[in-house]
C-alpha cells in the first residue's frame, strides 16, 4: 500500500464497531453463531445462509463484521465476505466489515489481500478503524516490512491524531530497534508518550524497555537511563528487566564500573539478579580479564542455586584464553558440572593456539572427541594453522588425514592453511599440487586460498605465475581480489625491482574500487627509494596520509633509514618527529638507522635527541627500554638524558614516583646542567613557564646546596 493510496482515504470520525457481547440482542448472537456453524460444517453453505437470512429481518451487512471477527479461517472469511456483499440488491460493505476483514487478513499475514482491500476501500472512500490498522501494522512489522508498517503508523497519526494501540506500537518499536533505526524508534516512542492518555492506552513498561534496549545497543546508555528516570511512574515502573538492559548496555560499552553500580543498586532496591543480570556482568568482566570478580559472581550464583548457561561459560573460557590463562580455561571446561559444547571447545582450542600452546590444544581436541563432541573443519583449521606457523607441517598433514578418516570434509580454508604452511616451509611445488587438488575436488579456493598461492609465487619471484593465478581467480571463480591480493603482487614486483609494473597494478587496484592499505603504500615507498627517487617516495607518503591511512613503524623506518643513507639527516629527523607525534612507537630497526647514520659526532648525542623526542611524545616506557639498550652499549645516563626522562615522567603525572623509575646518582654540577637543559625544554615546550620536571630539579639542587652548607658548618665547628 503506497503513501498515495493511504492519503486518498477520506478521514471520518473515529469509528468504534460494536462487539458481540452479552449486551447484544439474543437473536443477533444466535444468528451469528448459526452463520459460523453453517460456514464450518455445511458444504452447501451459500444456499443455507441465503435461506437463513431470508427468514429474518436482519441484513447480512449488519452482522458481517461479527462473523468475520469470530472466523479463524482466512479462506473461509474471504469467501463469506464475497458472498455477503456481491449478492443481488446487497449494499456495499461499511468500514466495520472492511475493518474486520483486514484484521482477519492481518492475523494470517495475507499481505497481498490487505493491499487489495485497502485499494477497494480507497475507491469506495471507506475508512478502516484504528483497531484494524493496528492489526495491519503488526502484520507488516512482524513480516519485517518496516517501511510499510511505518507508513500505516504515520497514516493513523495524521488522520486520527492519535497513535495505534500499544501492541502495534510496541511491535513497530521492536522491529525498528532490531533494524538499528533507533532515531526513528525514538520519534515513535515520543509520539506514543505525547498522544496517549485517557482510555487510549498506547504505552506500557514494555514500550520503555524496547526503547531503552535500542538506545543501549546504539551505545547511548546514559540516554536510556535518563529515559527511565523521566518516565518513572508514567506507565513505567522500573523492574529487573530495565536494570538488565542498562547493565548489559554498560558492559558492552566497556563501562563495567557503572554496570557494577547499577548491579548493587538493583539489589538494594530489593530485586533479585537473574541469569541475564549475572550473564551481562560476567561478560563485562570477561572483557577486562577480571577473573576475581567473575569467580565472586559465580559463587553468588551457586549460593542462589542458579546454573551458568553455556553461552556465559563459553565467554569465560574464551576470556581466560585471551588473557593468558589457558590452563585455567582447560580446568574450567569440566568444573561446575557443565557439559562443554562445540563452541566451548572451539574457544578454548583457539585461545591455546594463539598463546602458543598447540600441544595442549591437541590434547583438548582428543578429550573433546572422547566426550562425544566431534570437531568441525573450523577447529581443525585453527590447529593446522598453529602447527604450520611453528614449522610442524608433518603434524598438520596428519590432521588432514584424520579429518578424511573421520568423514569431516575439509573446506577451502583448511586447504588454504596447508598451502600457506607449505609455502612458509619453502615447499612451493607441494603447495602447487595441493592447490590444484583443491580445485580438482570441486572446491572453490576462495579469496583466501588464491591469496595464499599468489603469496607463494611472489615469495619465490615467480611473477608470471602469480599473475596467472590472479587472472584465474577473477575469470574462473569470479572472485574480486582484495587489498591483500593487490598488495602482495605489488610488493612482489617491488622486490623484483619492477616499480613500473607495481604502479600499473596499483592503478588497476584503484580503478577496481579496492582501497590500498598500509602495506601497499609502504611497498611503493620502498620501491621509489630503491630506484633513487626520494621525491616519489615522499609524494606517495603524502598521498597515503591524504587518504586517511596511518603509516606504521615499517613505513617510517624505511623513510628514516633511506634519508640517513642519503645523508639527509634533517629529513630523517623530521620523519622521526612525525612518527612520535602520531604515536607510532619506534622499533630496533628505527633506532639502528638513527644510531648508525653519518654525521653524528657522538652516539650519546643521538641517544639524548631520541630520548627527549620520545618523552615529549609520551613514550616514556619506550624511552626507558632504549635507555637500558644504550647502557648495555656502554652509554650511561648523563645530565641531558636524566632531564629528558624526568620531563617525560612528570608529563605522565608521576612526578612523585620518579625515584622508583629512574636511578639518580648525579653530583651538584651535573644536576645544575640537568636544570639548565630542563629550562631550555621549558622555553621550547612550555612557553617559558617552569615545568614540573624543572621544579623537581630546582628542589634537588636546593637540597644539595643545603647539604653542602651543613657539611661546611660542621667543618668550621671542628
Amino acid at each position: 500500500m503506497s503513501k498515495t493510496v493511504l492519503s486518498r482515504i477520506k478521514p471520518l470520525h473515529n469509528p468504534k464497531p460494536a462487539s458481540l457481547s452479552s449486551s447484544s440482542p439474543p437473536h443477533i448472537k444466535r444468528l451469528v453463531n448459526d452463520t459460523i456453524q453453517i460456514l464450518r460444517a455445511d458444504d452447501q453453505w451459500e444456499q443455507s445462509l441465503a435461506t437463513q437470512f431470508s427468514e429474518t429481518e436482519t441484513l447480512v451487512s449488519d452482522v458481517a463484521h461479527f462473523v468475520l471477527d469470530r472466523i479463524h479461517d482466512v479462506e473461509l472469511g474471504l469467501k463469506f465476505f464475497d458472498w455477503a456483499f456481491k449478492r443481488p440488491y446487497c449494499c456495499s460493505p461499511d468500514g466495520f466489515a472492511y475493518s474486520s476483514l483486514l484484521k482477519l487478513l492481518a492475523r494470517f499475514r495475507v499481505l497481498s489481500e490487505i493491499e487489495l482491500v485497502m485499494e477497494q476501500m480507497k475507491f469506495e472512500e471507506v475508512k478502516p478503524t484504528i483497531d484494524a490498522l493496528s492489526f495491519v501494522i503488526r502484520a507488516y512489522a512482524d513480516s519485517g516490512l518496516v517501511d510499510k508498517a511505518l507508513d500505516f503508523y504515520c497514516f493513523v497519526v495524521k488522520v486520527y491524531d492519535c497513535v495505534p494501540d500499544v501492541f502495534a506500537c510496541n511491535t513497530l518499536l521492536n522491529v525498528l530497534v532490531k533494524n538499528r533505526r533507533v532515531d526513528v524508534a525514538r520519534r515513535v516512542y515520543d509520539e506514543m508518550a505525547e498522544k496517549g492518555g485517557g482510555d487510549h492506552v498506547c504505552m506500557d513498561n514494555y514500550s520503555t524497555c524496547i526503547m531503552v534496549k535500542g538506545l543501549c545497543k546504539a551505545g547511548k546508555v546514559e540516554e536510556g537511563r535518563k529515559l527511565i528516570e523521566d518516565r518513572w511512574g508514567q506507565s513505567c515502573v522500573p523492574n529487573v528487566v530495565f536494570y538488565n538492559t542498562l547493565i548489559d548496555g554498560y558492559c558492552k560499552k566497556g563501562d563495567v564500573e557503572n554496570a557494577n553500580q547499577l548491579f548493587k543498586q538493583l539489589k538494594l532496591k530489593g530485586f533479585l539478579p537473574t541469569l541475564e543480570t549475572y550473564g551481562a556482568m560476567i561478560n563485562g568482566y570477561c572483557k577486562e580479564g577480571n577473573f576475581k570478580a567473575i569467580d565472586r559472581l559465580l559463587m553468588e550464583m551457586k549460593e542462589r542455586g542458579l546454573t551458568i548457561n553455556v553461552q556465559v561459560h563459553n565467554s569465560i573460557v574464551d576470556a581466560r584464553c585471551k588473557h593468558g590463562s589457558s590452563a585455567k580455561g582447560v580446568d574450567s571446561i569440566t568444573e561446575r558440572g557443565h557439559k562443554p559444547d562445540l563452541v566451548s571447545y572451539g574457544a578454548l582450542i583457539h585461545g591455546l593456539v594463539v598463546s602458543g600452546e598447540v600441544d595442549t590444544a591437541l590434547t583438548v581436541r582428543d578429550r573433546m572427541m572422547e566426550n562425544g563432541v566431534v570437531p568441525d573443519a573450523g577447529i581443525f583449521n585453527v590447529l593446522m594453522s598453529g602447527l604450520c606457523k611453528r614449522g610442524r607441517l608433518s603434524t598438520a598433514k596428519l590432521l588432514l588425514d584424520q579429518m578424511l578418516d573421520q568423514n569431516i570434509p575439509p573446506d577451502a580454508f583448511v586447504y588454504a592453511t596447508l598451502v600457506d604452511g607449505l609455502i612458509r616451509n619453502g615447499d612451493l611445488d607441494e603447495a602447487k599440487k595441493l592447490f590444484g587438488l583443491t580445485i580438482d575436488q570441486g572446491l572453490d579456493p576462495g579469496v583466501v586460498g588464491y591469496n595464499a598461492m599468489i603469496k607463494g609465487f611472489c615469495k619465490f619471484g615467480m611473477m608470471k605465475d602469480a599473475l596467472s593465478c590472479f587472472k584465474k581467480m577473477r575469470e574462473v571463480h569470479h572472485h574480486h581480489p582484495d587489498e591483500f591480493t593487490y598488495s602482495t603482487i605489488i610488493d612482489g614486483y617491488v622486490k623484483q625491482h619492477n616499480l613500473d609494473a607495481a604502479l600499473n597494478l596499483f592503478e588497476l587496484m584503484i580503478k577496481q574500487g579496492c582501497k590500498p592499505n598500509v602495506v601497499t603504500y609502504t611497498s611503493l615507498i620502498y620501491g621509489f627509494f630503491h630506484k633513487g627517487d626520494s621525491r616519489g617516495a615522499v609524494k606517495t607518503f603524502r598521498e597515503m596520509q591524504s587518504c586517511g591511512m596511518e603509516p606504521n613503524v615499517v613505513t617510517y623506518s624505511i623513510l628514516i633509514g633511506n634519508f640517513c643513507k642519503e645523508g639527509k639527516l634533517a629529513k630523517a629527523v623530521s620523519f622521526f618527529e612525525l612518527m612520535l607525534k602520531n604515536k607510532c612507537i619506534p622499533n630496533d630497526v628505527t633506532f639502528h638507522h638513527l644510531d648508525e647514520s653519518d654525521g653524528w659526532s657522538q652516539k650519546a648525542a643521538v641517544y639524548n635527541s631520541i630520548n627527549i623526542c620520545l618523552c615529549h611524545n609520551g613514550m616514556v616506557k619506550t624511552a626507558l627500554q632504549l635507555c637500558d639498550k644504550f647502557v648495555n652499549k656502554g652509554i650511561f645516563l648523563d645530565s641531558v638524558s636524566f632531564a629528558g626522562l624526568l620531563y617525560g615522567i612528570c608529563l605522565e603525572g608521576r612526578s612523585k614516583e620518579w625515584k622508583n623509575i629512574i636511578s639518580f646518582d648525579l653530583k651538584d654540577q651535573e644536576l645544575q646542567t640537568s636544570l639548565k637543559y630542563s629550562l631550555i625544554l621549558d622555553d621550547y615546550l612550555h612557553q617559558g613557564r617552569p615545568s614540573e620536571a624543572t621544579l623537581v630539579l630546582q628542589s634537588l639542587v636546593e637540597e644539595l646546596k643545603s647539604q653542602d652548607q651543613e657539611v661546611d658548618l660542621t667543618d668550621i665547628k671542628t
